[in-house]
């Protein structure tokens, strides 16, 4: 069955982009322009994730994100915000208010994509079984192995938890800091450097399938983990 995205955005050239590319990806999209057309539109049928502009006319993005989560019928959907504003605070201000994630305008819709499709696998356990695959890379979340192609993967816990995030998460360049919040938890001291290690130690135990190049070094800005080279 198709998954349904809710496209709320004001701009009806974005809306129609994002729901071309929704459709192409073998997705269904549904739009509203503002946050009254949105809550209708849920109240008819919910969506299974919502893709919401931060600057909206009337209720902003933030407050409607607020409302939703809130409300019984929309606090499990997905959000992701769009929106201009890439500052710390305003990240902190929507995850706060139950965002799930951030796509930064102007944006690929490939990237857009990408991370909805790791949004929805975070959301929904994965694929439905706990398994994420990609690009012949497969890690099977209940069964805590790793495989490439039909061949066992050996791993270490700290390898298994970073390639697992990586996994769910791809697309995206994340910092030091960020792995280590995610990956290690905020509440673990342990230098930013600790994260290179486990990044070689990680393409090592990928290297002889030849899948090492998936996790990819962002010069000056951290790692990414893609299918594309």
């Amino acid at each position: 069955m198709h998954k349904r995205i809710l496209i709320v955005e004001d701009e009806a050239s974005i809306r129609d982009m994002v729901a071309f590319a929704l459709r192409k990806a073998g997705m269904e999209a549904a739009q509203a322009a503002d946050a009254r057309a949105a809550q209708m539109a849920i109240a008819e049928q919910v969506p299974d994730l919502i893709l919401l502009d931060w600057m909206l006319p009337g209720m902003s993005g933030l407050e409607l994100a607020r409302r939703l989560r809130k409300e019984e019928l929309s606090r499990e959907i997905p959000i992701i915000m769009l929106t201009a504003r890439g500052e710390e605070m305003d990240r902190v201000n929507g995850l706060e208010a139950g965002v799930d994630d951030y796509v930064v305008k102007p944006f690929s819709t490939r990237e857009l994509i990408a991370r909805i499709k790791a949004v929805l696998r975070r959301s929904q356990g994965d694929d439905g079984s706990g398994v994420v695959e990609i690009g012949g890379l497969r890690i099977d979340g209940p069964a805590h192995r790793v495989f490439a192609g039909d061949e066992s993967v050996p791993i270490g816990p700290t390898e298994y938890r970073l390639l697992y995030f990586f996994m769910t998460h791809p697309e995206r360049v994340y910092t030091r800091a960020q792995l280590l919040d995610h990956v290690w938890g905020g509440s673990v001291y342990v230098e930013e450097r600790t994260v290179d290690v486990h990044i070689r130690r990680l393409r090592k135990t990928l290297e002889p399938w030849q899948l090492d190049g998936m996790v990819q070094t962002v010069r000056g800005s951290g790692y990414r983990f893609s299918a594309s080279p």
